[in-house]
C-alpha cells in the first residue's frame, strides 16, 4: 500500500489514512438517509434510492482513490437532489409532468457532457485560469458553507419565518426585520447541546493533539447521546434489515423518448452548470487544504483525473438510480484528519459498501455528532483566508463575493460564479485604465472571459434556482 498510494511521499501512513477515511464517511453518512428521503418526494422508492446511494458512494469513491490517489469521496449531492425532486414535482403543476425516469435521463446526459468537457481538457484549464486568491477564497467559502450545514443540521442555527406587515418598506427598521430571520437555536434541545458537547470534545482533543480527534469526537458524542437516552437503540434498530435486497435496485431506468418530447434542455443545462462549479470548488478547495497544489503541475494533473472520475460518476449514479453524484465538500473532514492519498477515499468507499449491510448501526450516529465535526472542519478551512491578497481590490472584491455568497445563498456555484465575473470585469477595467498592480497588467485567461459570458447568460436565461 505504501508503494501504490505513495504514503511516505505524501507524509502519511496507513493508520492516518484509514482514520481519515472513516472520518470522511462519518461526516457524510447522513446522505444515506437524507437522499432517499428527498427523492421519495419525487415518487421514487426509498429502498431503491438507498441502494443506489450506497453503491454510488462506494464504487466511485473507491475509483477516485485507486485511479487518482486523491482523498475525495463522491456521493449523490445535496442541493442537486433537491433540484431533482423539485423539477419532478413542479412539472406536475405545468401539465407536462416530468417522471423520475426522465429526470434520471437528464442527469445521465449531463454526465456525458461533463465527460466530453473533461476529455477535451476544458475543465482542467479552469485550474490555470482562476487566480490564486479566488482559489483560496473558494476554500474559505466552502469552509463557511460546511459550517452553515453543521449549524443548520444541529439546530444550533434556526431559520424562522416572520411576516412584516406594519413596517414601511425600505425603512431601516424593516431592513432589520427580514421575512426570513436566522436565529440561535434552543439550547435546551438535545441535538443542540449534544452538538456543543461534540465541538468541545473535538476541540479539546485537537488542543491535546490526539490523533483522530474528529473521529473520536463523533464516536464519543454518539456514546453520550445513547447514554443520555437521546438515541434509543431499540427503536433505532427496530425494523431495520441487515441484508440488502438488490432486486429493488432501480438500474438503467431511463426515458430518452420522454426527454425529447418534454424538452429538458434547461434542466440538463442547470444540472451541468451547478455540477461544473460545485465539483471545481470542492476539488480545488480540498486539494488546497491537503497541500496537494503546492506543485502546480502535479496538482493540476491529479485534479484533472479527479474530474474525469467525477464525470463518470454523474452518469454512473444515474444508471444506478440516483440524482447527480458529485465530489463531497465533507471530504475536507478526512483531509483535516490527515488524509492525503487515495487510501482515504478507498476506506470511505468501502464503508459505503459495508453500509449496505450495516445500515442499522449507521442509524445510531446522531446528526449532532456529525454536525459538530462539520463546524470544526469549517474552522480549519477558514485558515486559507490569510493567503488572499485583500490589499488589491481586483482580487479582494471577487474573493469576498466568492466567500460570502457560498454560505449566504447556500450554493457553492453562486460563489464561484460571482467571483469569476467580478474578477474579469474589474481586471479588464484596471488594465484599460493602466491601473495594474506595480505597473503590471492583470492576467485574464481567455477561458475566464468565456466563463464570465456563459455565467451571465446562464443567470439571465435560467434564473438563480438550482
Amino acid at each position: 500500500m505504501n508503494r501504490f498510494f505513495r504514503l511516505k511521499e505524501n507524509g502519511t501512513n496507513v493508520r492516518t489514512e484509514i482514520l481519515a477515511g472513516l472520518t470522511t464517511f462519518m461526516t457524510m453518512a447522513y446522505i444515506l438517509a437524507v437522499n432517499p428521503g428527498i427523492l421519495v418526494g419525487a415518487g421514487m422508492d426509498w429502498t431503491s434510492v438507498f441502494l443506489a446511494t450506497a453503491l454510488a458512494g462506494g464504487i466511485f469513491t473507491i475509483a477516485m482513490g485507486l485511479f487518482v490517489n486523491f482523498p475525495v469521496a463522491l456521493a449523490p449531492g445535496m442541493g442537486l437532489n433537491a433540484y431533482f425532486a423539485a423539477t419532478v414535482l413542479a412539472s406536475k403543476a405545468t401539465g407536462t409532468p416530468i417522471t423520475p425516469a426522465m429526470a434520471l435521463t437528464a442527469v445521465f446526459i449531463s454526465g456525458i457532457v461533463f465527460l466530453i468537457l473533461t476529455l477535451t481538457q476544458i475543465r482542467q484549464m479552469l485550474i490555470t485560469a482562476v487566480p490564486d486568491s479566488i482559489k483560496h477564497a473558494i476554500t474559505v467559502g466552502i469552509g463557511l458553507f460546511i459550517t452553515i450545514i453543521g449549524l443548520k443540521n444541529s439546530g444550533l442555527m434556526t431559520i424562522a419565518a416572520e411576516t412584516v406587515n406594519d413596517v414601511p418598506k425600505g425603512t431601516f427598521t424593516n431592513l432589520l426585520s427580514f421575512e426570513t430571520v436566522v436565529h440561535m437555536g434552543d439550547l435546551n434541545e438535545p441535538s443542540v447541546y449534544l452538538t456543543i458537547i461534540g465541538i468541545l470534545l473535538i476541540a479539546v482533543m485537537m488542543v491535546l493533539r490526539v490523533p483522530g480527534a474528529i473521529l473520536w469526537g463523533i464516536l464519543a458524542t454518539t456514546v453520550i447521546a445513547i447514554a443520555s437516552g437521546n438515541v434509543n437503540v431499540g427503536e433505532t434498530l427496530a425494523g431495520k434489515t441487515w441484508v440488502p435486497d438488490f432486486g429493488k435496485l432501480n438500474f438503467w431506468d431511463f426515458d430518452f423518448n420522454g426527454v425529447m418530447e418534454v424538452g429538458l434542455v434547461s434542466v440538463i443545462a442547470t444540472f451541468t452548470f451547478v455540477e461544473l462549479f460545485d465539483t471545481f470548488g470542492t476539488l480545488v478547495g480540498t486539494a488546497n487544504r491537503a497541500g496537494l497544489m503546492k506543485d502546480p503541475a502535479t496538482g493540476r494533473k491529479r485534479v484533472g483525473k479527479a474530474m474525469l472520475v467525477d464525470a463518470v460518476g454523474v452518469s454512473g449514479g444515474a444508471m444506478l438510480g440516483t440524482s447527480t453524484v458529485t465530489s463531497f465538500v465533507e471530504s475536507a473532514a478526512g483531509v483535516a484528519q490527515g488524509g492525503r492519498t487515495g487510501l482515504t477515499a478507498v476506506t470511505t468507499g468501502i464503508c459505503f459498501l459495508l453500509s449496505l449491510f450495516l445500515s442499522p448501526l449507521i442509524a445510531l450516529v446522531p446528526g449532532s455528532a456529525t454536525s459538530a465535526a462539520l463546524i470544526i472542519v469549517g474552522l480549519l478551512m477558514l485558515q486559507s483566508v490569510k493567503e488572499i491578497d485583500f490589499s488589491d481590490m481586483v482580487y479582494a472584491v471577487p474573493s469576498f463575493l466568492t466567500i460570502v455568497l457560498m454560505p449566504f445563498t447556500y450554493n457553492i456555484a453562486n460563489g464561484v460564479s460571482f467571483g469569476i465575473v467580478t474578477y474579469v470585469l474589474l481586471a479588464a477595467i484596471a488594465n484599460a485604465a493602466g491601473r495594474g498592480k506595480d505597473g503590471k497588467r492583470y492576467k485574464v485567461h481567455p477561458l475566464m472571459w468565456i466563463l464570465a459570458v456563459l455565467i451571465v447568460l446562464r443567470y439571465l436565461m435560467l434564473g438563480s434556482e438550482g
